[in-house]
């Protein structure tokens, strides 16, 4: 606890927060610190008179005395409070958490997302590289990266990763294993550069699964590296949008494939990621035929990005029901933690993961930031969704980052740049949403997302109202909960 003195004078009233119940007990999600309190009944009440009332703090001190408090531990709660900023003073002015600062213009990258081909043999109707609200400007441009443009990637991620211990490198396309020699060398190539720089590099990579074979899935497995395949579901539902360019289905080739994948790839969990869209919004039945019928480990869902102007977008009342089956996942998901055990329902594991963590974000990824996108030309992106477009670069390989079209992009995406969000609960955890996102639907990658606001503060929610229950019920459980997501 943070040793301050309370100065016993002026009036308190309550902070910024969000009140929710889980357990039969009261919690406090606490917006400028990005942190969660839990409060006993007594003091739950009389904080509830800070809403309609300021008092001082004679007044909030024999509150709690009235309440059940010694004079001695209704002084530590109020100190705790103010250096949480659960209650603010008129008079005692504390910044132990600050709002979200700018990076530092040598914010140290920490992986690279290297679109090793921007080539794919199917032709998803919705896909934001090849489809109606595509930004992608490929043309003229090399459509396999070549391995000298890759070992340059790697040198450069070494070199900006300053005081890093461990960084990482994730494979994408296109279909990213159109380019699987080149994939084959650059993970050895960037091993041998870290290992005799005295530091760790993982991989990872993103598929549709068509390619898969035998030599491949004993490479990945051998390699460790993660897989993410991007997979709607039984065949009904992948099919219906996920097909070749002759419209032909995609489940037929890939369920074998994907079977020998989560068969013999036994060094790192193999996730899924669903895109939702008009007519695959059956998020129940996707999520038993992925997770027990073919036996990922942890299934996603991702509702369509366009302009909300495609035929493919969900509209109100779909949203409505994925929301609703939603919700029906993430109550198992806390019947499985009160048991001790993994769900894999990613869409709350990943939130529960950054409540854990107390994130308080001042963009809403790492995109420009930690991270930043590769094309198949050594163009630099702030991330893997602007691969290509010549709108959106941020220098080359070759060169360096350009610090101003950088600064421009993070200082644009900056929570606080938003002001639709300065009244959100929830911004530390979504601050405002995909720069992609934004740009597709509003021409801007600083616009909050206002169009999914009101569900990601349901949904935020829900995820608090877990974390509760599962921290009174189960503690165990988030401690080891945090240890496996950080080796996943």
């Amino acid at each position: 606890m943070n040793d301050m003195t309370i100065i016993p004078s002026g009036h308190y009233r309550l902070g910024e927060m969000h009140e929710f119940s889980a357990a039969d007990q009261p919690f406090m999600y606490l917006v400028s610190a990005g942190a969660i309190f839990a409060l006993d009944e007594g003091a739950h009440a009389v904080l509830r008179r800070l809403e309609t009332e300021s008092l001082s703090h004679g007044e909030l001190v024999n509150a709690l005395l009235e309440s059940g408090y010694t004079r001695q531990d209704a002084e530590e709660l109020i100190r705790e409070l103010l250096f949480v900023h659960g209650i603010v003073s008129d008079k005692v002015s504390l910044s132990p958490t600050p709002a979200p600062s700018a990076p530092p213009a040598d914010f140290p990258l920490q992986a690279l997302v290297l679109n090793i081909t921007n080539q794919c043999n199917l032709a998803c109707t919705y896909c934001y590289e090849f489809g109606a609200d595509k930004i992608a400007t490929p043309q003229g441009k090399p459509k396999f990266m070549s391995l000298e443009t890759a070992k340059t990637s790697v040198d450069f991620l070494l070199r900006k990763s300053a005081g890093r211990q461990a960084v990482h490198i994730t494979f994408f396309g296109g279909e990213t294993l159109m380019n699987f020699p080149l994939l084959r060398e650059v993970v050895a190539y960037a091993r041998e550069q870290a290992e005799a720089q005295g530091r760790g590099i993982g991989f990872s990579l993103t598929t549709n699964a068509t390619l898969l074979t035998d030599e491949i899935i004993a490479f990945l497995s051998d390699n460790e590296i993660g897989v993410t395949v991007s997979m709607d579901g039984p065949p009904d539902l992948q099919d219906k949008r996920r097909v070749y360019k002759s419209g032909k289905g995609s489940y037929a080739v890939i369920e074998p494939r994907l079977r020998k994948l989560i068969a013999n790839h036994r060094t790192r969990a193999i996730t899924a990621r669903v895109t939702l869209t008009d007519g695959v919004t059956d998020v129940i039945r996707i999520f038993r035929h992925l997770k027990e019928d073919l036996g990922f480990h942890e299934v996603g869902f991702a509702p369509v990005t366009n302009s909300g102007e495609q035929d493919y977008r969900i509209d109100d009342n779909g949203m409505d029901e994925v929301l609703r089956q939603f919700h029906e996942l993430a109550d198992e998901w806390l019947e499985y933690a009160l048991r001790g055990e993994m769900h894999g329902f990613s869409n709350v594991s990943e939130t529960i993961g950054e409540l854990i963590q107390g994130v308080n974000k001042s963009h809403p990824c790492g995109a420009g930031l930690g991270l930043l996108g590769v094309s198949p030309s050594g163009d630099l992106s702030p991330c893997h969704r602007f691969t290509d477009a010549d709108t959106h670069t941020l220098g080359h390989i070759s060169t360096d980052i350009d610090t101003e079209k950088r600064e421009d992009f993070l200082s644009r995406g900056h929570v606080e740049a938003k002001y639709e969000c300065q009244s959100c609960w929830a911004r530390p955890l979504c601050a405002g949403g995909c720069h992609h996102e934004a740009f597709v639907r509003y021409g801007d990658t600083g616009h909050a997302n206002l169009h999914y606001c009101d569900w990601i503060r349901e949904w935020t929610d829900t995820c608090l109202r877990i974390y509760g229950a599962v921290s009174v019920l189960n503690p165990q459980f988030l401690d080891r909960f945090a240890s496996r997501k950080g080796l996943s």
